[in-house]
């Protein structure tokens, strides 16, 4: 007679119950351990736990612009800078206007005060204007230095201005552009320059020597008055480049202005600004392997932008070094200079040469997030203290010790014995979501505050509630007679369909709460999300097994009445071998 098949077992079921509860103890051991080794025993604070720095910006007109102070741009404004400062939302940085011209960013204490600063004060005035002439500035060029960043993108058919593209190999001091027509894009040999490359002279197969700066060729062309500028414009410190900076933000958009580069390396005579920061739709890092130009970074206009650009880089691409390079400058300082080798028509922009995966993603964010209309100083910076978040949160401490001591009166009263996996499981709960928090805070900048210790509270319940859910499945089937055993088995089906639907409700509230809200309350949703999902590990992997093991020890199975799964107590019905009955049988009389 062939042996009868063995029946699926559940995950954690009766064969393998203490391999389960060894995994997740050891995914504790783990995350405790790695809490202590990333330096940090304790979460992250908000700014309302542990203090901070306060920061108020005023918003200030750009020349030629007298009504850009809006409602629009400054709510534009703040929402740029709580994405900057924020990361994915949760580091606790607080960021709202205040009356019709001034944003308050508060920063929690952890955070570096002096990079949140620069974050959010350089979010402000972005264009792009032509280079007419550029010399040294504070520092000398080496003899291997790096790479002139080079824009590309959809070229003109070959014309450039009406005129033939391959003529511009011709014109003095210019070498012939190599282009590739991969996907568009033109890479020329100018990103194999230095910026100390100068041109060579028509007729003369000498090169100038390599390490002397070389200005325009057009520097004579150039008004004294900005000449004058030029040669007194000190970029040596950061001091005279903030000073600079700010000089040249203060300069209407359709007049020349003298600028240092952002390291101080360079200085520049610019023309008016061809396209505006507000032209450009998006910009971002990309890693270039089809071409091999390394990291680069790629633009999107709008329409009016790309028109813009296109007739900028149409007239770039005409001239000689370093009048065919357009700057980048955001508040005053050129961030990027690119050389252009051919009209830019279609909208859209590379520029590469040279770039790192930082200093890519640096310009990127610049880009996308320096496209404003308006400017701002720091018109005041104070300390904040914790002292009143510190008497909040001893509040809602003793209020959640509270609940949790309900909560375990309740299951003891109630379960007796099964009270002890209760609160193993929520041991283990606590447990985790607290290296968790605490892992979260250096590696995305997760900040506790207030809000997220209501939702650490309120998950207490819905862990209890799926205990809860699990141990009355087990009771139910105790009162339909069967032995403990195959009622932790049987009743797990079920129980474990209603604990994921439940849990799945709870999540999805905190997944759409922390979409649509702002500030503080996201802090709430995602701590209510996290938790939610460790109710679920929890469950599966702790409470299910350690039910198994518990249900072969002769106090829980055979109905101990501190057990809490007596069948006399329940009600249990007679066991159900005993409810067969045997058909009547009929005797013959003799």
């Amino acid at each position: 007679m062939a042996a009868p098949k063995k029946g699926r077992r559940s995950p954690g079921g009766q064969g393998r119950p203490g391999r389960t509860l060894v995994l997740i103890l050891i995914a504790m051991v783990a995350l405790v351990g790695g809490m202590f080794l990333s330096g940090s025993s304790t979460p992250r604070l908000g700014i309302d736990l542990a203090g901070g720095t306060s920061f108020t910006l005023e918003a200030r007109n750009q020349p030629g612009k007298p009504n850009a102070i809006n409602e629009t741009n400054m709510n534009t404004a703040a929402g740029i800078m709580e994405r900057r400062v924020n990361g994915l939302g949760v580091s606790e940085a607080e960021v709202q206007t205040q009356g019709t011209n001034h944003i308050v960013v508060n920063i929690p204490k952890g955070t570096d005060a002096k990079q949140a600063r620069q974050q959010v004060g350089t979010t402000a005035q972005l264009g792009f204007r032509p280079v007419l002439t550029t010399t040294a500035g504070a520092k000398t060029p080496s003899t291997s230095p790096s790479p002139t960043p080079s824009a590309s993108g959809k070229g003109d058919d070959g014309k450039k201005d009406g005129k033939d593209d391959g003529k511009q190999g011709d014109k003095p001091g210019t070498k012939p552009t190599s282009t590739s027509t991969t996907q568009g894009r033109a890479v020329t040999d100018a990103l194999k320059k230095g910026p100390s490359d100068p041109p060579k002279a028509s007729g003369s197969s000498t090169p100038a020597p390599s390490d002397t700066p070389q200005p325009s060729t057009g520097a004579d062309e150039i008004p004294a008055a900005l000449q004058k500028q030029l040669a007194d414009l000190d970029c040596t410190t950061k001091q005279s480049r903030a000073a600079a900076g700010e000089k040249a933000a203060g300069v209407k958009p359709s007049d020349p202005v003298v600028a240092c580069k952002d390291d101080g390396s360079q200085k520049y005579v610019l023309g008016p600004v061809g396209v505006e920061g507000t032209d450009v739709k998006d910009a971002s890092a990309v890693f270039d392997s089809q071409q091999g130009q390394g990291w680069i970074v790629q633009m999107d206009f709008t329409g009016a932008g790309g028109k813009k650009f296109a007739d900028i880089t149409g007239k770039l691409a005409a001239k000689t070094q370093p009048q065919n390079q357009f700057a980048i400058v955001l508040d005053g300082a050129v961030v990027s200079d690119p050389r252009v080798s051919q009209r830019l028509n279609g909208g859209s922009a590379t520029i590469s040469g040279g770039f790192t995966q930082q200093t890519a993603e640096d310009l990127a964010n610049m880009l996308s997030y320096g496209a404003l209309p308006l400017s701002f100083k720091i018109a005041d910076e104070t300390t904040v203290t914790a002292a009143l978040g510190g008497e909040q949160l001893q509040a809602g401490l003793i209020a959640g010790a509270i609940g949790l001591a309900l909560v375990v009166v309740y299951l003891v009263a109630y379960y007796r014995g099964l009270a002890l996996v209760a609160l193993a499981s929520l041991a283990v709960s606590a447990v985790l979501t607290y290296a968790i928090m605490t892992l979260l805070g250096p590696a995305i900048g997760f900040a506790l505050n207030l809000p997220a210790v209501c939702g650490a509270i309120v998950a207490i319940g819905i862990t209890a509630d799926s205990f809860i859910v699990y141990f009355e499945r087990i009771r139910d089937e105790i009162r339909e007679g069967r032995t403990l055993r195959p009622a932790v088995e049987r009743g797990w089906p079920r129980a474990r369909r209603t604990i994921l639907v439940s849990d799945f409700v709870s999540f999805l509230a905190a997944f759409v709460l922390f979409i649509v809200t702002v500030g503080k309350v996201k802090g709430f949703a995602f701590t209510l999300g996290l938790t939610t999902l460790l109710d679920v590990v929890v469950v599966f992997f702790f409470t299910k097994p350690l039910m198994t093991l518990l249900a072969r020890r002769k106090f829980f199975a055979n109905g101990h009445p501190w057990s809490g799964l007596d069948p006399k107590r329940l009600g249990a019905k007679p066991p159900l071998r005993r409810r067969r009955t045997t058909a009547p049988t009929e005797t013959k009389e003799a």
